[in-house]
């Protein structure tokens, strides 16, 4: 069973103790980059939370810490599933959407 999708919301930054807001259930997750809203990371996974949690963002610097600077204003939003199996018929599905918009598009 696939819910709804969640509202947009704003990717912790680091050092500013932000939250992800995220099921610990299997499900989709999407992650866009704020001002273009281009697509940034997608994915069907067992862990929504931890998946976005882990979502390597940024550049590191020669001493091991992210720039700040560098790191892109990202949203994201979730949708949670009964199963990962679920999650990813649900991925292939919007994935097969997408591709059918751009080539009619193109």
């Amino acid at each position: 069973m696939i819910s709804t999708w969640s509202e947009w919301k704003r990717y912790p930054r680091p050092g500013r103790g932000d939250n992800i807001e995220a099921p610990i259930t299997p499900g989709l997750y999407e992650v866009r980059i704020a001002a273009t809203g281009a697509l940034y990371s997608f994915g069907a996974v067992d862990n929504v939370a931890q998946a976005l949690a882990l979502l390597p963002v940024g550049h590191k610097s020669w001493f091991g810490r992210r720039d700040p600077a560098s790191l892109p204003d990202l949203e994201y939003r979730t949708c949670a599933t009964s199963t990962k199996a679920d999650a990813k018929a649900a991925a292939e599905r919007m994935i097969g959407r997408r591709e059918t918009y751009m080539s009619g598009a193109a």
